[in-house]
């Protein structure tokens, strides 16, 4: 009989820091082969169970252990970080924060260098995992210069070298765009195949995720394993809303036309779900179902006229561009990595200068305002939360602007108060941020900004690291306070759900030029732009495909209302 590579028993955990176990009476045997995706609702205790994995806890993260965990047929609180480091290759969210060489070709050597090995292996094997993960083109270049999905991939290499027995992966899909993410997934699975690795997911992105065709899913919720079976399963029960995860949208619109999920045959992908029914029911539920268009009076909020940036003597990489923002509105922008999204940001916000062009904001020429003076206008939240976080706890970071504008005490309690409610951080208040998740984090410094009461928002990726629930309750925040205080609001995304369900306008990046401004329907509906911005089709696109529905556009559009009236 084979044994478990990983088995956890009455496996319990709390770190120092906290008066409760984050990890409680841990049951789960993972097997040599297996592909595991361990999902949950943030603070669910994902992290740290891939911690455990690791290593990290208990040696980086000190705490209190009971029950047992072993890994490789070590056990995890009696073996070094060293040594566990040679069973489990860990490949982390923020690819960047794992570079340590200047090309490519030095980081994924670095392992091997340490351990004394020579030239000629060396070589061999970055030659060998370069092939492998395709990377050949890119051994000279610095990991900090290419695209995000190149540097997971990078980062791979750099763990894969030591040809360690299992693969972890922390929130994989988090900084990719869609089409990357999709083609990171299938490299995953094609990985484990041809390598026999043991592969360990950490991602609440389900649907994205079954493209790795993998073999388990593993729930947690407030540190206890609440589902552990093959994703069918537990896809076909209808749990995974109720355990703060979003189930994949193929499943919700057919349940939405009436098919019975337990009905049908292989349910892991819109591209293979079958059932007699589905083509007449998802004909006639789109035929029932009416759009409603609501003409509404816009007001220029943010123009920019034939904007120009380059780096340096570069070329531009915004190219005469020209963009009208309308007051109140939501927008998402989108483009694959490096196309100029965030520098864009970074001009509208004035961290950067145009070198040609003009921004207006409300009709006011920017030119001459500091970055102080126009964050009173545009709030400005970065991607990576470490970035903007710099107080000890969450009250006192969420509280920071406020007392920089030296409002009275009393009303900095009202306020802050009243957004961390809001924000799903209240009961967390007096926590030290040091032991918040990514997500959690990412709260805080939304959090931050909507305290200060901007006129703009523009959110970098703002579901990275954010389970469904958490991210809805938020998303729906917005919407409210966009109805009530016309607050606009500019999405940077690749998250296609968040753009089809809470922006009504898509902005697509290339080059820097807009090559397209329509609704999200009709964008995520047209292959030319999907291939040209790095987008994937939904797998509300293949049903329509896939079943012959007469208009993609139109099915996409309807489903998103009416998820939105029942939101």
């Amino acid at each position: 009989m084979v044994e478990p590579l990983i088995s956890f028993k009455d496996f319990s955990f709390k770190y120092d820091s906290q008066a409760e176990d984050t990890l409680k009476h841990i049951n789960l045997d993972i097997y040599p082969g297996e592909k595991v995706l361990i999902a949950g609702a943030s603070g669910s205790g994902k992290s740290t169970l891939g911690r455990v994995i690791n290593g990290l806890i208990p040696h980086a993260y000190p705490g209190t252990i009971s029950g047992s965990c072993v890994v490789n047929g070590k056990e995890v609180a009696d073996s070094s970080l060293f040594d566990l480091s040679f069973d489990v290759g860990t490949v982390l969210q923020d690819s960047d924060s794992q570079f340590v060489g200047l090309t490519v070709a030095e980081d994924m050597a670095f392992s091997l260098e340490n351990d004394q090995v020579s030239q000629a292996e060396m070589k061999s094997a970055v030659s060998k995992w370069a092939k492998t993960l395709q990377l050949n083109e890119l051994l000279k270049n610095s990991p900090q210069e290419i695209s995000g999905g190149q540097k997971q991939r990078v980062a791979m290499g750099g763990v894969l070298i030591d040809e360690s027995q299992v693969l972890l992966f922390d929130e994989p899909l988090a900084s990719l765009d869609p089409a990357a993410g999709l083609a990171s997934m299938k490299l995953i699975d094609e990985l484990a195949t041809k390598q026999s690795l043991t592969v360990v997911l950490i991602e609440h992105r389900i649907e994205e995720v079954l493209h790795a065709n993998i073999d388990r899913l593993v729930v947690l919720r407030d540190g206890e394993i609440v589902a552990n079976d093959s994703p069918n399963k537990i896809l076909e029960s209808e749990e995974l809303v109720g355990l703060g995860l979003r189930e994949p949208l193929y499943l919700s619109v057919l349940r939405r036309a009436g098919i019975a999920i337990t009905d049908c045959r292989q349910i892991g992908h819109a591209e293979t779900i079958t059932n007699p029914a589905i083509a007449e029911s998802l004909k006639s539920w789109t035929k029932g179902a009416k759009l409603t268009y609501a003409d509404k009076k816009m007001t220029s909020l943010l123009e920019l006229r034939d904007i120009k940036f380059a780096y340096g003597a570069g070329k531009n990489v915004i190219d005469g561009l020209n963009l009208i923002v309308h007051q109140g509105e939501i927008i998402s922008l989108v483009g694959q990595n490096g196309t100029g999204k965030s520098t864009l940001s970074n001009l509208i916000t004035g961290f950067l200068t145009p070198d040609s062009g003009k921004i207006l904001f409300a009709g006011e020429d920017m030119a001459d305002l500091s970055v102080k003076e126009r964050s009173e206008k545009i709030g400005y939240i970065l991607q990576d939360p470490n970035q903007m976080i710099s107080k000890t706890t969450v009250f006192e970071e969420v509280s920071s602007g406020l007392v920089l504008r030296e409002i009275s005490n009393e009303e900095i309690q009202t306020q802050v108060n009243e957004v961390l409610k809001i924000c799903g951080l209240y009961e967390m208040r007096h926590w030290p941020i040091s032991a918040l998740s990514f997500g959690q984090k990412k709260r805080v410094t939304i959090a931050a900004i909507l305290v200060l009461d901007p006129k703009m928002l523009i959110l970098d990726e703002p579901t990275a690291g954010q389970d469904f629930r958490h991210y809805t309750e938020i998303m729906s925040f917005l919407e409210k306070v966009c109805a009530e205080k016309d607050l606009t609001v500019i999405l940077i995304t690749h998250d296609m759900h968040l753009m089809l369900e809470y922006t009504t306008r898509t902005i697509v990046l290339d080059a820097g030029h807009v090559i397209m401004d329509d609704t999200p329907a009709k964008v995520l509906t047209s292959d030319n732009i999907l291939q040209r911005a790095s987008l994937a089709k939904t797998s509300l696109y293949t049903l329509a495909s896939r079943f012959g529905l007469p208009s993609a556009d139109d099915f996409v559009a309807k489903f998103i209302e009416s998820e939105r009236r029942m939101r």
